[in-house]
C-alpha cells in the first residue's frame, strides 16, 4: 500500500508561483509512474502532469510553459513547480501513483491540497 502526502499549495495572486511536493511510502517508488492532477469546482478531474520513473514526461496543454512536473527518486518525492498562475489554474491537486504509463489512471491518490489563484 503506497501513501502519498502533498503539501505546498495554498493562495497565490495571479502571475505568481507555488511548489507542490509529494512524498510517498510504503512502496518501492521506481515502480511507479507518478502524477498530479486537478480538480475545480463543479468541473471534472483532469491530469495536470506525469513523470516516469527513468524521466519521461508528460504536460496537458493549458500548463505548458508554466508547470514543471519532477522528482527525486532518492527522496521518494514528487514536485509540481508552477509559475505564471492563473485563476483557472484553481483547483484541489491531487498527487497520483499509477503502475503504467501513460498514466491514465492512479493506483493511488493523496489527500489533495487547494491552489487558489486570485485575481
Amino acid at each position: 500500500q503506497v501513501q502519498l502526502v502533498e503539501s505546498g499549495g495554498g493562495l497565490v495572486q495571479t502571475g505568481g508561483s507555488l511548489r507542490l511536493s509529494c512524498a510517498a511510502s510504503g512502496g518501492t517508488f521506481t515502480s511507479y509512474t507518478m502524477g498530479w492532477f486537478r480538480q475545480a469546482p463543479g468541473k471534472e478531474r483532469e491530469k495536470v502532469a506525469a513523470i516516469r520513473w527513468s524521466g519521461g514526461i508528460y504536460h496537458t496543454d493549458s500548463v505548458k510553459g508554466r508547470f514543471t512536473i519532477s522528482r527525486d527518486n532518492t527522496k521518494n518525492t514528487v514536485y509540481l513547480q508552477m509559475a505564471s498562475l492563473k485563476p483557472e489554474d484553481t483547483a484541489v491537486y491531487y498527487c497520483a501513483a499509477s503502475r503504467s504509463w501513460p498514466m491514465i489512471e492512479a493506483d493511488y491518490w493523496g489527500q489533495g491540497t487547494q491552489v487558489t489563484v486570485s485575481s
